[in-house]
Parts: C-alpha cells; sequence; structure tokens
C-alpha cells in the first residue's frame, strides 16, 4: 500500500511517532531501494524510550498491513485485471505491465481515500512535521547503515512539496506512475502517453473500484498488532 493508505490505519493515533513509523519503511525505501532494516532485532534499546517505541510499532503495522494486503483476492483480483487493460498501452515501452498495474492499484486507492474525504493529507504533513527531529534521527542511527543527513533533507522535501495532494485528480497519477518506472527502466513518454494511461486509470477506477473500501475493512479486521 501506499503512504495515505498506512495513513488509513494511523489516522486516529494521538503519537505523530507512530504515524511516521507506519510510512518509514517506504520512506526509507525512496532515499535507496537497498535499504533492508529489521528494527524488531534492536527492541530492546527502542522500547526503552516511548517515542522510539511508537516509530516501531508504527512500522510492524506497516509490515502487517502490507502483507495483508499483497495477499488479498481484491490485490490480486484487480492487478489481474487491469494488467490487461495496462498491456496494449506499454507496447512502445519497456514498462513491465503486471509492475505498473500494482503500483497504479496502490495510487487509485490513495486517489479515493482523498476524494470521498476518509483521510486528510494536509493532516498527515502536519503530523509528520510534529516528529522532532532528533527522535527520527536517534531511531535510524539504531537500526543500521543509514545515512542520516541524506534521509532527513529528503525527509525535509517530502514534507514541503507535499506531492500526495496531487493524487486528489486523476489526472496526476500518470506522471507520478511514469516517474516511479523510470526508477527501473529508462524510457521517454509523450503527452499521448500521459493521456492513455490518465484515461485508462479514470475508466478503470469508474467501472472496478466501487469496492475500494472493502479492502480497508479486511485489513482492519484482521490486524493483529494493536498498540
Amino acid at each position: 500500500m501506499n503512504f495515505l493508505s498506512h495513513y488509513y490505519f494511523e489516522r486516529y493515533s494521538p503519537h505523530a511517532e507512530r504515524i511516521l513509523g507506519a510510512l518509514l519503511p517506504d520512506l526509507l525505501k525512496n532515499v535507496d531501494k537497498q535499504y533492508n532494516f529489521h528494527p524488531q532485532r534492536f527492541e530492546e534499546v527502542l522500547f526503552s524510550h516511548p517515542k522510539t517505541r511508537w516509530v516501531s510499532e508504527g512500522w510492524y503495522r506497516h509490515i502487517e498491513v502490507d502483507k495483508l494486503f499483497h495477499s488479498s483476492n481484491f490485490f490480486l483480483q484487480h492487478c489481474h485485471v487491469l494488467r490487461k487493460e495496462l498491456d496494449p498501452l506499454l507496447t512502445a515501452l519497456p514498462i513491465r505491465a503486471s509492475f505498473l498495474a500494482h503500483i497504479a492499484i496502490e495510487l487509485l486507492l490513495d486517489h479515493l481515500l482523498i476524494e470521498q474525504q476518509l483521510v486528510n493529507p494536509t493532516r498527515l504533513y502536519e503530523q509528520l512535521d510534529h516528529v522532532q527531529r532528533g527522535t527520527i534521527e536517534r531511531y535510524l542511527r539504531v537500526i543500521g547503515d543509514v545515512n542520516v543527513p541524506g534521509f532527513l533533507q529528503f525527509y525535509e522535501q517530502f514534507l514541503s512539496w507535499r506531492y500526495i495532494l496531487d493524487y486528489s485528480e486523476v489526472t496526476n497519477l500518470s506522471h507520478s506512475l511514469f516517474n516511479i518506472c523510470k526508477r527501473v527502466w529508462a524510457f521517454e513518454v509523450t503527452p499521448v502517453d500521459h493521456h492513455r494511461l490518465t484515461s485508462c486509470l479514470q475508466e478503470y477506477k469508474e467501472k472496478h473500484m466501487g469496492n475500494y473500501v472493502e479492502i480497508f475493512h479486511y485489513i482492519q479486521d484482521k490486524i493483529v498488532y494493536l498498540a
């Protein structure tokens, strides 16, 4: 799941640190996709302070939510159907349709959460900004070999750019999707490519995503780890 979908499960948390933790695995991957950390190995240190404990609790929830989501019939079925819709659009591009379908379903869920006002993305940024940078630095130095200054620079940019707000419009999703794909493949896209992808996503949303909230209810019912 993407940032806003993870936030959905923490939106009522009184602890900004826990909200950070729910997004932190993906934030770190945005800085360096090779990052792979296991904070549970450092619980003795991290759980000795409430704020770093809350970060870990959010992190654990992130892992659990992703596991439930990616193994769900909802995700697998939507990826299968959308992949077939995307295949004809990608004949001149190196993008793997299954990869694009995976990411597109996640971004469409974020879009729908904003559109249906189930989460407030502005509030998310405000809560993340409330986390003390010293807490972030302390947490990252414990869990492993992290370029802490580099991550903090990225984090400030993430907060200031507020690009998740753009997900309120389907027309903006194609730019994000192609940019994500460019991390994997080298290619150029045209306005026609953007238009075709946007049209495909809009049509798919209208025809197939009316039941989107069911996946959030499904995961919420199955979540085991509760702080």
